[in-house]
């Protein structure tokens, strides 16, 4: 679904930057895919970016949040993981999880805590390694 704010070959979505005590980034796989990606996804329709966030987080990881849980980073774009020719214009939010522990739910495989340096070994879409993994 996109927005109608994005181009036909663009995909709105909503992401997070959730970061550990270590400073390491957390990263999700879908099933049926084999990219990382920073959790997150597509609005329901009337859905700001930062209540999309909110319930995709609960459905996702079973992250009970809320609005004032979440700091604004801006809109970045990168190439879509999973959709060739497509871009993802994100909505990027940092986000403090507190003492919760993400579990992978949903569609989620798989979800880890890299580094960049960890990172170099696995299939990370170009929005988190672009602009999010950590340098240590």
């Amino acid at each position: 679904m996109t927005d109608a704010a994005a181009s036909p070959r663009s995909i709105r979505v909503s992401a997070a930057v959730i970061t550990d005590a270590e400073g390491r980034l957390l990263l999700v796989r879908k099933a049926g895919t084999t990219a990382f990606m920073q959790p997150g996804g597509k609005p329901e329709p009337g859905e700001t970016p930062d209540v999309t966030l909110v319930r995709e987080l609960h459905e996702e990881l079973g992250l009970r949040l809320d609005e004032a849980a979440l700091e604004p980073l801006g809109e970045f774009t990168a190439a879509a993981a999973n959709e060739p020719g497509f871009l993802v214009v994100a909505d990027v939010f940092r986000v403090d999880i507190g003492g919760q522990t993400p579990v992978a739910d949903a569609e989620i495989d798989e979800l880890r805590w890299v580094t960049r340096a960890e990172a170099s070994d696995l299939d990370v879409a170009p929005l988190a390694a672009t602009y999010f993994l950590p340098d240590a």
